[in-house]
């Protein structure tokens, strides 16, 4: 089984990390497979989304150093909005999908939700405000649990702490923070 990560990875922060490796360490998976969204259908009305190539090489930059995360561009290839049940159909094997409590209790509200949730387990990371095990109780479908403590950290957050001249310095990867300055990405 592989765990599949995806979002829109703009940028790619020390949480998203910490949780792929919090789900390789409870989770019986062999990988997890970073999927940044192509055209992330539920932003694309309410901001601007960074190019796909920048989120796309920033996930690359920021788990080059472990192994045992995968970076799969599959839904920056595909034409068109990214949906959750198109990319695991594609991918065809046994997942894990990895969320965020806040994604988790969306679910729901998704394209072909019910699709999606007869075919994948569901891993629930926890979030602040959230609570994980009321969302487990409400969402239909194998969900369970990840264990760890809540990072309250968000891209959206890191984005608008760049736009005010300040550096991303130990919110994200060094690789990625240098990545962020070299292209002037949220400025």
């Amino acid at each position: 089984m592989l765990g599949l990560f995806g979002g829109t990875f703009d940028p790619p922060h020390i949480g998203h990390l910490a949780v792929g490796s919090a789900a390789l360490d409870q989770l019986d998976i062999d990988e997890v497979r970073f999927v940044p969204a192509g055209q992330p259908w539920q932003k694309s009305t309410t901001r601007v989304v960074t190019p796909a190539e920048h989120r796309l090489e920033m996930v690359r930059l920021a788990t080059a150093d472990d192994a045992r995360f995968v970076v799969d561009d599959i839904e920056i290839r595909r034409d068109g909005p990214s949906y959750t049940i198109d990319t695991v159909r594609d991918i065809g094997s046994p997942i894990m999908l990895i969320l965020g409590a806040d994604a988790a209790a969306s679910i729901p509200t998704w394209d072909r939700a019910e699709d999606l949730l007869e075919i994948v387990e569901i891993a629930v990371i926890p979030r602040p405000g959230v609570d994980v095990d009321a969302v487990i109780a409400s969402v239909p479908g194998t969900l369970r649990a990840l264990s760890m403590p809540t990072i309250d950290l968000s891209a959206t957050e890191i984005r608008d702490h760049v736009a005010a001249g300040y550096s991303p310095k130990y919110l994200v990867p060094d690789a990625v923070a240098e990545y962020i300055r070299l292209h002037g990405l949220y400025r």
